[in-house]
């Protein structure tokens, strides 16, 4: 599923669409070069799962780790400062995945060898233009996929 977003707020109401259809046990690998608009799209994704208002949401790049409580509990890793997959495991990231949690990692390219194992589902952002943003989606359970594609 590709989707274009031609402004920030239209990225958060599309992350807002995921969390609304996430159910728990999710792992989502995020995908994107900087400025694509991955924080924005967590952003409306912890709306989506009434982890607050999902304003608070900011990337952990100096803590890698952030969680917000809602309807589920969202895990938001940031692996940029990662050198390697080990450190992923090393943060505790199989408990994080094994409980009822979501779980998303941004950069997860970086990590792919750990992160792959988990069958994420993929969201990969890119540039489309100066204020557009193409936002595919790979490997959706058929449930999220038929309630986005209502949408979308």
């Amino acid at each position: 599923m590709e989707i274009i977003s031609k402004k920030v707020e239209r990225t958060i109401e599309i992350g807002r669409a995921i969390g609304e259809a996430v159910g728990g046990g999710e792992v989502i690998a995020l995908i994107g070069e900087l400025g694509t608009g991955k924080t924005h799209l967590i952003k409306g994704l912890a709306k989506g799962i009434a982890a607050g208002q999902g304003d608070e949401v900011t990337s952990p790049t100096f803590t890698l780790i952030n969680e917000y409580e809602g309807r589920v509990r969202l895990i938001h890793i940031d692996a940029y400062r990662l050198e390697n997959a080990g450190q992923l495991e090393a943060l505790g990231v199989d408990e994080f995945c094994e409980a009822e949690n979501v779980v998303v990692i941004e950069w997860a390219d970086r990590v792919w060898e750990l992160v792959a194992e988990y069958e994420p589902i993929g969201i990969y952002l890119e540039h489309a233009g100066p204020t557009e943003r193409k936002i595919r989606l790979e490997n959706l359970p058929a449930t999220m996929e038929e309630k986005l594609s209502e949408i979308f």
